[in-house]
C-alpha cells in the first residue's frame, strides 16, 4: 500500500478560533489538540468547568427568546448563508478536518456535503414540519384545533470526534431553525472543527449567544451541560450513551443519541460482484472504519462467497494510505493512540484464537503514528472479540450463509441496530430482506450513504443503537414541545342546559356511529 506525505496549505491560525470561545477562559487548564497524522500538537484549548458551563447556559436561555422571536424565514436565511459559506470556505476546512481528525479528504468532503445538505433541507423545509396547523378537532366544524410547536429552549448538543464538522453542526442547525438556542461540546480530540464552523454561522449573521462552544472533558462538564439544558443530543459509543441517558432522565429533560453499530451487509449470488466489491470497499474503509454506520460483518451467500473473497481482498489491497492534504490516498489514519490499541487488540485477539487474517492486520508506523492496514478477517467465531464488539477500524469479518432466512437471522444477532447493507439485483428480494432487518436505516445496493443523505427520512438506530432519530420531520420536530389548542364553538361537548342526560348519551351515541360512516371524518 502506498503513501504519500505531501503538504498543500499552511496551518490554520488555531489561536484566531479561540476568540469564539465564551469570555474569561484565559486562566483554566487546557487540553493540547494532538494531529494524527504526525502525532504532534497542534494547539490547545480551554479546558472548561462546571461554572462555564452554567454561565454559558444562562446566556444561552438569555438569548434563546429573542432568537425564538424572529420568523423562521429569518432563521432560514442565516442558515442559507451559511450554506454557501461552508461551499465556499470547504479547502479550508477540509485542511483542519484532515489534520484534527487524521481521516483523507475525501472522508473529510462527505462533511462537507452534509453540512449543504442537511442546511439546505431544513431551511427549505423545516417550516413545514414544525409549522402551526389544523388537526381534527373532537366534534367536527364545533371543535377548531390547531397544533402548534415550540423551541424546548436550550439544547446542549456532545459531539464526538470522528466527524468533527458533521457531528457538531448537523445536529445544531435545524435546533437553530426552530427557536433554540445551542450549547456544544465537542470532542476534546476535535474542538477546533466545532470552532471554525461555528464562527462561519456567525459570520452567516448568527447573533451572539445564539450558539456557543465549550471545550473541555466530557467527565468534567458532561453531566452539569445536562443539567443546565432543556435537551440533549448526544453521539457516541453505546456504554456512555446509557449513562447519558440516565442523567437526562433523572433531569426530566428529553434525549436523543446515535450510539455505536456492528454493521452486517449481506450479499446474495445474483449480485453485481463488480459493485459490490467497490460499495463493500467505501462502506468498511472510509475514515479508516471510524463511522458509527460503516460495516464490519459481511455475509456472503455460498455460491459466491470464493470469487466476492478473492475481488474484495484484491481491492482492499490496491488502497493507499497516507497523510497528505489532497485527494490522493484512499484511507487516512485512526484518530489517536486508544484507537489503535483497540483495533490492535481485536484483531490479535481473532488471530489467536483461530481466525485467518486474508489481507492487513499491521500497524504502518511507518506512514504515522496511528495507521493500521485495512484488514480482512475470516473464520472469526462467537468468542472472538471482534465478532459482537464494535471494533470502530479498518477491519471486516467475513461470514457465509446459504439460505435467506440464515442471512437475515445473522444480520439480526446483535445488541446493536444502526445500519446494514443488501446486494441483490433482484428489487423484491432486496426490499422484502431490508425490512426484516432489526437496524435503524437499510440501503440496498450502496453502503451507508442512500440513507444518511436522504435527509427527508429519519436516520438512528435500533435496540443498543440509539434514542429518537436525525433527519427528516423527526429530525426538527424533537427540538420542540408539542402544544394543542381547541376552540369550541356553537355547542359544548356535555349535554346543553335543559337536556336530559339520558338523551344526550342516546343522541351523542347516534351521532358516533353515523361518523364511522363518513369518510374523512377521524
Amino acid at each position: 500500500m502506498a503513501e504519500t506525505t505531501t503538504r498543500r496549505r499552511p496551518a490554520t491560525e488555531f489561536t484566531d478560533l479561540l476568540s469564539h470561545l465564551p469570555r474569561d477562559t484565559e486562566d483554566r487548564e487546557v487540553i493540547t489538540v494532538e494531529a494524527p497524522y504526525t502525532g504532534a500538537e497542534l494547539g490547545t484549548v480551554p479546558a472548561h468547568t462546571v461554572a462555564d458551563v452554567r454561565a454559558a447556559t444562562e446566556r444561552a436561555a438569555d438569548a434563546q427568546q429573542s432568537w425564538a422571536d424572529r420568523s423562521f424565514d429569518e432563521r432560514a436565511e442565516v442558515i442559507k448563508r451559511y450554506h454557501d459559506l461552508v461551499l465556499d470556505e470547504q479547502d479550508e476546512l477540509l485542511d483542519l478536518v484532515q489534520r484534527e481528525s487524521g481521516k483523507s479528504r475525501r472522508a473529510a468532503y462527505e462533511e462537507v456535503l452534509d453540512i449543504a445538505i442537511t442546511s439546505r433541507y431544513y431551511a427549505y423545509h423545516g417550516d413545514e414540519h414544525i409549522g402551526s396547523r389544523r388537526r381534527a378537532g373532537a366534534i367536527p366544524f364545533l371543535t377548531k384545533t390547531v397544533e402548534h410547536h415550540h423551541p424546548k429552549g436550550v439544547v446542549g448538543i456532545i459531539s464526538p470526534w470522528n466527524y468533527p464538522l458533521t457531528l457538531s453542526v448537523s445536529d445544531a442547525i435545524p435546533a437553530l431553525l426552530a427557536g433554540n438556542t445551542v450549547v456544544l461540546k465537542p470532542a476534546k480530540e476535535t474542538p477546533f472543527t466545532a470552532l471554525r464552523a461555528v464562527s462561519l454561522l456567525r459570520e452567516a449573521g448568527l447573533p451572539e449567544g445564539v450558539l456557543q462552544v465549550l471545550t473541555g472533558r466530557g467527565s468534567a462538564i458532561g453531566t452539569p451541560l445536562i443539567e443546565n439544558v432543556d435537551y440533549l443530543m448526544f453521539t457516541g459509543s453505546t456504554e456512555i450513551g446509557k449513562t447519558v441517558a440516565e442523567q437526562a432522565g433523572a433531569n426530566l429533560i428529553d434525549c436523543s443519541m446515535e450510539l455505536g453499530g456492528k454493521n452486517p451487509l449481506l450479499v446474495f449470488d445474483d449480485a453485481d460482484l463488480a459493485k459490490t466489491t467497490e460499495g463493500a470497499v467505501r462502506g468498511a474503509f472510509t475514515n479508516a472504519g471510524q463511522l458509527c454506520i460503516s460495516l464490519e460483518r459481511f455475509y456472503i451467500q455460498s455460491g459466491i462467497r470464493t470469487e466476492f473473497e478473492r475481488r474484495f481482498v484484491e481491492a482492499v489491497e490496491a488502497l493507499t494510505l497516507g497523510t497528505s492534504l489532497d485527494y490522493g490516498p484512499d484511507v487516512g489514519s485512526l484518530a489517536s493512540a486508544d484507537q489503535l490499541e483497540k483495533v490492535e487488540s481485536h484483531v490479535e485477539d481473532a488471530r489467536e484464537k483461530g481466525a485467518r487474517v486474508l489481507t492487513g492486520g499491521k500497524a504502518r508506523p511507518d506512514v504515522g503514528p496511528y495507521f493500521y492496514e485495512p484488514t480482512v478477517l475470516t473464520g472469526v467465531t462467537d468468542e472472538m472479540t471482534v465478532a459482537s464488539e464494535e471494533t470502530f477500524g479498518p477491519v471486516v469479518s467475513i461470514y457465509e450463509f446459504d439460505e435467506t432466512s440464515e442471512a437475515i437471522a445473522l444480520a439480526n444477532d446483535s445488541e446493536r441496530g444502526l445500519n446494514a447493507s443488501v446486494w441483490t439485483e433482484n428489487s423484491e428480494l432486496g426490499q422484502a430482506v431490508a425490512k426484516r432487518i432489526e437496524c435503524g436505516t437499510v440501503n440496498i445496493n450502496e453502503g451507508y450513504v442512500a440513507t444518511w443523505a436522504s435527509t427527508d427520512a429519519p436516520m438512528g438506530g435500533m435496540k443498543e443503537s440509539g434514542l429518537g432519530r436525525r433527519h427528516g420531520r423527526e429530525g426538527i420536530l424533537k427540538y420542540t414541545d408539542s402544544q394543542t389548542v381547541a376552540e369550541q364553538r356553537l355547542a359544548p361537548i356535555a349535554a346543553p342546559p335543559g337536556v336530559p342526560e339520558e338523551l344526550y348519551t342516546t343522541g351523542m351515541t347516534a351521532a358516533l356511529r353515523a361518523l364511522k360512516r363518513i369518510p374523512g371524518l377521524r
